[in-house]
């Protein structure tokens, strides 16, 4: 997987949003946010070429010190937002 490249993490008020950018996104209508480990993950995996479960999983656990089988779920379910709001190419 990889992350769509055309969504600016920002920091605005205080708060992680993803900025649509770009001609293909200009009709998009929906701000993003993300908490403070959804945001981590992003800036983490937006360097990466191509990602995994496993790579997030990795992360989450290096970062938070949490279980793989927590880290592996919360990861799980974050992947299927960003699947559902169009933020992966696969």
């Amino acid at each position: 997987m990889k992350l769509k490249p055309d969504f600016d993490l920002r920091d605005i008020c205080g708060r992680k949003v993803l900025v649509p950018e770009g001609l293909s996104n200009i009709d998009y209508s929906s701000i993003i946010h993300l908490n403070e480990t959804a945001a981590y993950l992003w800036e983490q995996l937006k360097i990466k070429e191509n990602f995994e479960l496993d790579d997030m999983v990795a992360l989450l656990m290096q970062e938070y010190n949490v279980s793989a089988e927590v880290a592996k779920t919360d990861c799980s379910e974050l992947l299927s937002q960003w699947h559902q709001a169009h933020l992966l190419n696969e």
